[in-house]
């Protein structure tokens, strides 16, 4: 299956032109061959804003536009929204698949500073993976990649790919240049890391979205301004990898809740 990344600059605050931008990207991608195109943390809106005023339920207005655009394109898309649920504002990311319907929706687990404190709820549960076109893909957003503990969670309960929108700034350089390969090697799975790119409102951001390989190598990679990533992911590289790298069935999960080391 072919993946598209998209890191983008966006607008601020502009949901229209984020939309309008969309169905370019979305329409360049079909044509290279994407199935499944991957938009960054709180791509709709912008991620540097007062969320309040910029959130939708889970398929507010916004949906029914990016559903078409789905639909026209023949490809899955997932994007990073505020969603408003009752008075919680969440941190979200959601899956529509090809022919407009929802495939899922992820809720950020670990929110990252005082910024996002104030602006969301933390969400309660992982999502499931969902299905689709014979891999199962799990979402995570941003901050939770960086606990070992997450992926590892979401790879144990069936995840082939893990896709991950975030919004990560210049100081963060060692997140897609180790972390994000030693989680894709670690949990032998593939890994999309979709970042922005450029400024907003005096927030400077790293870029640097990649794709990595159960095998660690890292597949496609980015620099700092806007650009479409493309790579390919093979299941036989998954079970080729899980040969080299034996981690998951070497696993000995017994004893990693113990609480007595006065015999260490």
């Amino acid at each position: 299956m072919r993946l598209a990344l998209w890191q983008t600059t966006g607008h601020l605050a502009d949901k229209a032109k984020n939309l309008v931008a969309l169905s370019r990207i979305a329409t360049a991608a079909a044509a290279a061959g994407a199935e499944l195109l991957l938009c960054p943390e709180c791509w709709l809106g912008g991620y540097n804003a007062v969320q309040s005023g910029l959130a939708e339920t889970m398929e507010g207005p916004s949906y029914a536009t990016i559903a078409g655009i789905a639909r026209e394109n023949n490809l899955a898309i997932v994007y990073g929204f505020a969603e408003r649920d009752g008075e919680m504002v969440y941190n979200s990311a959601i899956a529509i698949g090809p022919d407009g319907a929802r495939l899922g929706l992820y809720r950020k687990l670990h929110l990252f500073g005082d910024f996002e404190r104030r602006e969301y709820t933390a969400g309660s549960a992982f999502m499931p993976p969902f299905n689709y076109r014979g891999w199962k893909i799990g979402l995570l957003i941003c901050y939770d990649v960086e606990f070992p503990e997450a992926v590892r969670h979401v790879a144990l309960v069936g995840a082939e790919l893990v896709l991950i929108p975030t919004a990560l700034s210049l100081e963060y350089g060692c997140v897609p240049g180790a972390i994000v390969p030693a989680r894709a090697v670690e949990n032998q799975i593939y890994v999309g890391y979709c970042n922005h790119a450029g400024v907003e409102d005096g927030l400077a951001y790293l870029g640097g979205s990649c794709l990595a390989g159960p095998d660690g190598r890292v597949l496609a990679a980015a620099g700092v301004g806007e650009t479409l990533l493309l790579a390919d992911i093979s299941k036989d590289t998954l079970h080729e990898a899980a040969k080299l790298f034996p981690y998951r069935r070497d696993r000995r999960p017994e004893i990693y809740n113990q609480q007595d080391h006065s015999k260490i």
